[in-house]
């Protein structure tokens, strides 16, 4: 019998290939660079990726200080959170969040584009982000990539 056979491979913890990449946030808009990210801590730039499985890479993120965010978004973006209790709703603008923890802002917008159960918080954990150049992943060699060339 001449046929062909395909088989739909799915990946699973024992045969995904994670890889460290780290990624410059200098001059990147917010939600460009975000949405990118979360795209590689899924593992969606990958031929074998299962959207069960977190077969995604670990991502470190360096100069969030150097972030940039278009028009007026600094002053008129707010993050709204809640204490708990009535009339506990508070409020921060990006201008306020960055000056508090620059690294919050790439944090929360990452976050946000990744699936809201155990998965996305298991992949939340492949993210690392840091205001300097310095970083902590020094020994696992991250593979610096371009964010231009994945658009």
């Amino acid at each position: 019998m001449n046929t062909l056979s395909y088989k739909t491979v799915s990946a699973n913890s024992a045969t995904v290939n994670k890889e460290w990449v780290l990624v410059d946030a200098d001059g990147q808009t917010l939600g460009r660079l975000s949405s990118i990210v979360a795209k590689l801590i899924r593992g969606k730039y990958k031929p074998n990726y299962t959207p069960h499985v977190d077969c995604g890479d670990n991502v470190v993120i360096i100069n969030a200080e150097k972030i940039v965010l278009t028009g007026k978004k600094w002053t008129d973006k707010s993050y709204i959170r809640h204490t708990g209790y009535p009339g506990g709703q508070r409020s921060l603008t990006a201008t306020e969040m960055f000056e508090k923890d620059p690294t919050r802002l790439i944090e929360k917008a990452v976050k946000g584009m990744l699936p809201k159960n155990i998965l996305g918080a298991a992949l939340y954990r492949n993210l690392y982000v840091y205001a300097g150049t310095e970083h902590k992943q020094g020994g696992q060699e991250p593979k610096a990539i371009n964010l231009n060339d994945l658009l």
